[in-house]
């Protein structure tokens, strides 16, 4: 390492002769700078010239600053804050010699060499050919100027954008004090793909030697090219030794695809791969999949229901499909969105990477759906078709599928001065399933609205009229034979009205301004007609009926909500500062039935409150009059001063609420602390309270400096299986996760599995 620190002493002694390159100064005025005289030599003149603080041109490709510059025909000698510039190069040093005949040029003595904005070099002896665009550094340090990564060898030869190194190091730590270094017996490197690779590296922690590989490369721009990224390791008592290397392969701009093998020596191997695609400038995708197969011992162990597990998932988005792909040239907007989701069952998702095991909770169904629509100014078409995969169960005929909906929408319409508006909302639904009922279900809803303000403004007055038509029939086969008689066609119709009265009132204060809006709500359900399914099915279906039964197989397709003649009474404000930020808001809402001698229904306070620059808190609570008691609450905590973190949330919901059988209750925590520019320390808690269970936590510290990052933390997770028989189960996973990253090179992350027990 003396001769790196004797380079990097020579950067700083360059004086008046460093040229950099945040000069705003020309080339002519450089050497009128350096000289007193200006000499143009060539071949055919005198046999000797010498020069004192001059400026010498050698043909049209170089220029040559120095002190004291002796030239003949044959060669140039140059001594003295040696200064060349030769195309896009800058090279200076205490002497340096050209030969004329075979143009080979020789510097020694502090040398410098700069190539346009990418890098720069150090060394004591060089020599170039600049015909053969060949040349050698002895000794040889650069760097690289927007990955700032440098390296350091004994001696480095180049030809043209290649050179090769020999016996060196690298790093992209201050090279003062570096953190991390490689050491190498040989290297290559390709100053225009800027592509390195390194033979017998071995990596270094402060000077301590951790990692042996023997080979290593390494791009030293974000430039997309195929090659090897990070790996994943880690170690379960359970599943083995765990090892993922993903192979990126970038051929072309217009796509690339990810390979992620992966083995775990106790429960097997597998390999998921990505592809995605850019196949115009409206439209994009991307395409995963992949497959696990487990060792007979682990599938036997923990009795899972399969031994295989795969999937795949297809992701696409058109922003103008309509044209593209019809050529039809219409004056609105289409769009095609499509996310696909199938797998066999849910160990497909926890097996997918060691991070999905612990970053994300793992649900029992899992969600597709293909969207098209069309939109103009009027208009609206779309369909959707969705599909949902039951991941608690090796089977799915029974879970009912919407494929499709079919969806028109009138946009607002006015008339009589915007006094009267309308519009028209049309759905079909086609509810489908293998085995079992399936239906076909239609709903139309068309609201006319009446609105005027009165007072000056101040009171604003509307009635609405809402039609509404639901219309289903049905087709298979009941699982219950004795219910067959129930699946018949049937229509539904009413009308609602409701009168509308509010006010808004806004104030400005020295320091803030405040707006209120008071609003009132009546309602009341008009003429209704109801035939075959629709009649009497409301009893076990509305949730508001005292013999709701959710698990009544024909509410899968009721979708009605009754309508109680009810006044409904609102107030909101906000709050906000002199900036225009909203800092306070506030809703309040209490419903009164009518039908049930004017009881009050639940009172809803809904608020969220920035308290300072730091601190927000938000709150959504229900209040059930009738029993007495907090039937839901929403709400969360946040403390945010760039140095501490914390945000806790809680979800409640009481057993009483709409008859359901469990309560709920649900907490969320995270909280992170910034000790300083380099550490950070993070911990997680999340915890349900019914079940008495920790669903997941985590805690740990993340170490960051501009060339390296360190990262240690312990997680407990909780994840679902699925086993024979169609059992659910689960698993209680903990792991211990170690990071470290050498910017901007890359890392990896290794990680210790335990078992359930």
């Amino acid at each position: 390492m003396s001769k790196l620190w004797l380079l990097l002493l020579v950067v700083t002694s360059l004086g008046a002769s460093e040229l950099r390159h945040d000069d705003n100064i020309t080339l002519q005025e450089q050497g009128a700078a350096l000289s007193e005289q200006s000499v143009s030599v060539s071949p055919e003149q005198t046999p000797t010239v010498k020069v004192s603080k001059g400026l010498m041109s050698v043909g049209n490709k170089m220029q040559v600053y120095a002190t004291k510059i002796d030239s003949n025909n044959t060669k140039l000698h140059a001594s003295g804050d040696v200064l060349i510039l030769y195309k896009d190069q800058y090279l200076s040093a205490n002497s340096a010699t050209y030969d004329r005949d075979n143009g080979e040029l020789e510097l020694s003595g502090n040398i410098v060499v700069m190539q346009g904005a990418d890098y720069f070099a150090l060394g004591e002896y060089a020599t170039f050919n600049l015909d053969a665009k060949e040349r050698t550094l002895t000794p040889f340090y650069m760097t690289d100027k927007k990955s700032r990564v440098w390296l350091s060898c004994e001696k480095a030869h180049a030809l043209d954008k290649d050179f090769d190194l020999q016996s060196g190091i690298m790093s992209g730590c201050n090279p003062t004090d570096p953190l991390w270094q490689i050491y190498f017996s040989s290297s290559d490197y390709n100053s225009e793909t800027k592509w390195l690779n390194i033979y017998n590296a071995r990596l270094y922690i402060h000077e301590i030697p951790v990692f042996y590989a023997p080979y290593f490369g390494y791009s030293l721009d974000t430039t997309r090219r195929t090659g090897l990224l990070p790996p994943s390791f880690g170690l379960s008592s359970s599943e083995g030794f765990y090892y993922e290397q993903p192979i990126y392969i970038a051929e072309y701009d217009e796509w690339d695809l990810e390979l992620r093998p992966q083995i775990r020596t106790k429960r097997g191997e597998g390999i998921y791969a990505t592809f995605r695609f850019v196949d115009s400038k409206i439209s994009r995708g991307e395409i995963t999949t992949g497959v696990f197969k487990e060792k007979s011992d682990y599938f036997q162990e923990y009795q899972l229901q399969n031994n295989k597990h795969y999937g795949f998932n297809i992701y696409y988005e058109n922003y103008n499909f309509l044209k593209q792909w019809f050529g039809l040239e219409l004056s609105g907007q289409s769009g095609f969105y499509t996310d696909i989701n199938w797998m066999n069952d849910v160990d497909y998702i926890n097996l997918a990477s060691r991070n999905d095991e612990t970053r994300y909770a793992t649900t029992n169904q899992v969600f597709s759906r293909i969207n098209t629509f069309y939109n103009e100014d009027d208009h609206y078409l779309g369909t959707y078709f969705k599909y949902y995969r039951d991941l608690n169960s090796d089977k799915n005929d029974e879970t009912l599928q919407n494929l499709p909906t079919i969806h028109y929408h009138h946009y607002l319409e006015s008339f009589l001065d915007e006094h009267l508006l309308a519009n028209v909302d049309i759905a079909m639904n086609n509810l489908y399933r293998p085995t079992g009922k399936r239906a076909i279900k239609s709903n139309v809803d068309i609201p006319l609205i009446l609105q005027t303000s009165v007072l000056d403004d101040y009171l604003d007055l509307s009635y609405q009229a809402s039609l509404n038509g639901r219309h289903i029939s049905f087709g298979g086969t009941p699982d219950d034979q004795n219910l067959n008689t129930e699946y018949e066609s049937g229509q539904y119709y009413r009308n609602v009205h409701t009168i509308n009265a509010g006010t808004y009132l806004t104030r400005g204060y020295d320091d803030f301004a405040h707006t209120m809006a008071f609003k009132t709500a009546y309602t009341k359900a008009g003429s209704e007609y109801r035939d075959g399914f629709y009649e009497g099915i409301d009893a076990f279906c509305d949730p508001e009926s005292p013999t709701y039964d959710p698990a009544y197989e024909l509410c899968s397709y009721y979708n009605v909500n009754e309508v109680e003649e009810e006044s409904r009474l609102e107030m909101v404000q906000y709050l906000f500062d002199e900036s225009g930020k909203q800092f306070f808001y506030h809703r309040i809402t209490q419903g009164i039935n009518h039908e049930e001698n004017n009881e009050l229904g639940e009172l809803e306070n809904d608020f969220i409150w920035q308290i300072t620059d730091a601190i927000s808190f938000n709150s959504d609570t229900f209040w059930d009059h009738q029993n007495d008691y907090l039937s839901k609450q929403v709400s969360g905590f946040g403390y945010n001063d760039g140095v501490v973190q914390l945000n806790l949330n809680h979800f409640f919901e009481d057993k009483l609420r709409r008859n359901r059988s469990d309560d709920s209750s649900y907490l969320t925590s995270r909280a992170s602390y910034r000790y300083d520019r380099h550490y950070r320390y993070f911990a997680g808690y999340d915890y349900d309270f019914q079940t008495d269970l920790k669903k997941k936590a985590e805690i740990g510290f993340m170490y960051q400096q501009r060339c390296f990052d360190f990262g240690l933390r312990y997680v407990e997770n909780n994840r679902p299986i699925l086993q024979s028989g169609g059992v659910t189960n689960s698993i209680y996973d903990k792991y211990i996760f170690i990071t470290v990253m050498l910017k901007p090179m890359g890392g990896t992350e290794f990680d210790y599995k335990f078992d359930d027990e």
